[in-house]
């Protein structure tokens, strides 16, 4: 077969694939889109074809189960809203109509390169032409990027892939129809300087491979010459995508429209721009496609600018605002110094696609890229504006700044907008336009803005164009709710105090803007409350600790702010838990006025965190307040003023197993110690009580009990092992005043079940005991660590 019967049967697989009713103008399925469909049918199907010495053969793809692949909720729109109907194999696949598209973007086609691009192989330069207000901004949009598409969709007759080929054209009508680019289909441009067109080009395949490797590539690339039943198979053996013979070609476009778009930024052409580009990039890893993703186009148009700028694009910052984790963008960048990846997606502790706890905010990157990955993983849908304004205020923005990139890229996915049924969140365009402002305070101005995500056409539409007003220059409207949801402050919060050992702009005084709980906080908080968010920002900024949320709606409020950790709490080495009751203090009264005076803080575990840092331990440290919120007034910060007995032992119980099965179990600690100081005692030792699996990873466990704290022992039902284990691996202290000693004439000796006993010389409260007896305490954990490291 020659090139030219492969040209028509290249237009017969268009008119199979789209309808006869869709056949462009000649130039829209251009020589360049040909030759790359004919190329890869050239290639022989054996496993010795080769692109760069490289075998052609396809990677070997791990397949998710249906129940774990990427959500697809459908669409029902009038045919009027899609012009598409229903579609068989082997039949057209749409009834559209794109003849009006056709002809209004035929004539809106992309401009011959101008003179002031480069060639291949010349030098770049790096002066912009124009001071950057003298600049217009840039659009890339091609209908080609159309025509990848499904081949095999559900036979209901409204019902299409969320990644539609409708998403850029609904995004490009929306800004013709504003009068931002000149389009002879819509109004004239209603601006003094519209938008400029950037043309897209197919990328190199050296381009695709400074971030996929070659077997990628082949394998997408083979998708071109494959039939319809072969790509229809191999779409469900992959992950959250579909083929079609197109795809490759509109792949191609995509990355390489990114790239045009970037160099037109970095190189002064343009002063910012926004790239409508598609099929999307940000999940696609090095080896495989996924998530409706082929190439990764974002990473690939940032390496291909830091080598063809190394100069005047050497620092870029990655912004990363789709609903989902950018795993593809985060892995391509994981160790290089020079690339910022911030992520702002939900992540549902690793239940939320693209699933597992690769987006969670542990994940800082490694090697000479630690540090250079932020993620700030929102525990749920359902955050709005005044949720990413505060992490943008918190921790993008400064860190940002502290980066000082040369370019700003937003992987821009709009579906976490209101009314993306995908993404469950409720951003609003005015929020998108304000994150974009903020971005352009950096890399003096140097911004593009790359579609991603986002699957309603009426939100995505409504998003890009309020981020493109900002990009030409028109101030954001007012946002009115600024302040976080809860658990939204959790999150930024939680990701500001783990990151700030890599950013130290992020080690703020500053208080959260969540009131509650803080010294500055409402009228009406109990004196321990006020205490312990004192002790928390001590904590906090001293030992680098973070809250440890609690998911559990009857406890959450009673324990916000008590459950806090140092932020290597579940890696592989030693961990200590401390049980405590709340912080004591003394205050006297000066007899004059009739004022408390002189108000002291006894905080006597100080040491033993001290002495468990530098003995290389990680620590939890949960403080147990003697009075328990009320859950029906969550805003307010009330209390019932006297919880029965009962019902408080038992959501402090509660805690205990909570904290035990989601925090401690499953960690990877190598030595597990708890301390008990005071009533919490007996938590640790419910927990011992009621989880079999328990005494099988702790290590020791020590008390600390005075003459009012009762003491715990291993229930009656449970077997006598257990007992044994409790004597042999534990440590109690108890006040040389306490019942126990003089009960009996003081003559009978506590039994097993109460561990291993011992009269402290000390009479009175836990603080002395605690300062009595530390080089015992030190002693023990040592002993059970098998080498001498508690020491």
């Amino acid at each position: 077969m020659d090139k030219s019967d492969f040209q028509k049967t290249a237009w017969d697989t268009h008119f199979e694939t789209f309808g006869s009713g869709a056949r462009p103008p000649i130039g829209e399925l251009d020589k360049s889109a040909t030759d790359a469909v004919f190329v890869s049918s050239q290639r022989p199907e054996s496993n010795g074809s080769t692109i760069d010495g490289r075998s052609l053969a396809a990677p070997t793809t791990q397949v998710r189960p249906q129940s774990q692949q990427k959500e697809r909720p459908r669409q029902f729109l009038p045919d009027s809203a899609h012009g598409v109907g229903p579609y068989e194999i082997g039949q057209p696949i749409a009834k559209r109509n794109l003849d009006m598209d056709n002809q209004m973007e035929s004539a809106a086609a992309p401009v011959s390169p101008s003179e002031d691009e480069l060639l291949e192989g010349e030098v770049a330069w790096t002066v912009p032409i124009a001071h950057p207000k003298l600049l217009a901004t840039g659009l890339c949009y091609d209908i080609r990027m159309r025509y990848h598409s499904e081949l095999d969709p559900p036979k209901q007759r409204l019902d299409f892939h969320p990644e539609d080929p409708r998403r850029i054209y609904h995004i490009y009508r929306a800004l013709c129809q504003a009068g931002l680019y000149k389009d002879p289909q819509f109004n004239v441009p209603t601006i003094e300087r519209p938008l400029e067109r950037i043309q897209a080009r197919n990328a190199t395949a050296s381009e695709i491979c400074l971030v996929h490797t070659a077997n990628h590539y082949n394998f997408v690339a083979s998708t071109a010459a494959m039939t319809n039943e072969s790509l229809i198979h191999l779409e469900r053996m992959h992950d959250s995508i579909y083929f079609n013979p197109l795809t490759f070609s509109s792949a191609l476009l995509s990355a390489g429209g990114a790239i045009e778009t970037c160099k037109a930024v970095v190189s002064g052409r343009v002063k910012n721009a926004i790239a409508v580009i598609r099929p999307p990039g940000h999940h696609a890893e090095c080896n495989r496609p996924m998530g409706f993703c082929l190439f990764d186009n974002v990473s690939i148009a940032a390496k291909v600018c830091q080598a063809d700028y190394p100069e005047a694009c050497r620092k870029v910052l990655i912004l990363d605002w789709d609903v989902h984790h950018g795993n593809g963008i985060q892995q391509a960048f994981e160790q290089d110094p020079n690339v910022l990846y911030i992520s702002i997606h939900v992540h549902d502790d690793g239940n939320f696609y693209p699933l597992g706890p690769y987006g969670d905010h542990m994940h800082c990157g490694a090697a000479a890229g630690l540090g250079k990955n932020i993620n700030i993983p929102w525990p749920t849908k359902g955050m709005g504006d005044s949720d990413y304004l505060y992490a943008f205020q918190q921790v993008v923005m400064p860190v940002a700044y502290d980066f000082n990139p040369d370019m700003v890229i937003i992987a821009a996915g709009f579906d976490a907008a209101v009314g993306d049924q995908l993404g469950g969140c409720f951003v609003t365009p005015t929020c998108y336009a304000h994150m974009a402002h903020m971005l352009m305070s950096l890399a003096n101005g140097k911004l593009v803005v790359c579609l991603e995500g986002g699957y309603n056409l009426d939100s995505i539409s409504k998003s890009a164009l309020a981020v493109t007003r900002t990009l030409l220059g028109e101030p954001p409207d007012r946002i009115e709710k600024t302040r976080p949801t809860k658990s939204g402050a959790a999150t930024v919060d939680m990701v500001r105090v783990y990151q700030r050992r890599f950013w130290p702009c992020l080690a703020s005084d500053s208080k959260t803007s969540t009131k509650e709980g803080t010294m500055h906080g409402k009228v009406g908080l109990r004196v321990e409350d006020a205490l312990r968010a004192y002790q928390k920002q001590q904590l906090c900024d001293e030992f680098d600790m973070m809250e440890l949320s609690v998911f559990r709606e009857r406890i959450s409020k009673s324990f916000k702010h008590q459950v806090l950790a140092t932020i290597n709490y579940a890696d592989a080495v030693p961990l200590i838990i401390f049980f405590h009751d709340p912080y004591h203090h003394q205050t006297g009264q000066d007899p004059t006025v009739g004022r408390l005076t002189d108000a002291e803080l006894y905080d006597t575990l100080t040491w033993y965190r001290e002495w468990a840092i530098k003995a290389g331990f990680a620590i939890i440290d949960v403080n147990f307040p003697n009075h328990i919120a009320n859950a029906d007034d969550i805003d307010e910060l009330n209390y019932e003023k006297d919880y029965e007995h009962a019902k408080r032992i038992a959501e402090r119980n509660e805690l205990a197993i909570y904290l035990w099965e989601n925090y401690i179990e499953l960690n990877d600690s190598t030595a597990i110690f708890f301390m008990g100081v005071g009533s919490p005692a007996r938590e640790i030792v419910h927990i011992l009580n009621n989880r079999e699996t328990f005494f099988q990873r702790i290590s020791g466990i020590i008390l600390f009990l005075d003459s009012s704290a009762p003491l715990p022992s291993v229930s009656d039902q449970n077997t006598y092992y257990l007992s044994k284990w409790f004597k042999k691996n534990s440590l109690v202290f108890v006040s040389g005043d306490h019942p126990i000693w003089t009960d009996n004439g003081g003559t009978k000796k506590p039994g097993k079940r109460f561990g291993a006993v011992r009269k402290s010389e000390v009479e009175g409260g836990v603080n002395d005991m605690l300062e009595k007896h530390r080089e015992e305490v030190v002693e023990f954990v040592g002993a059970r660590m098998g080498n001498g490291r508690g020491r």
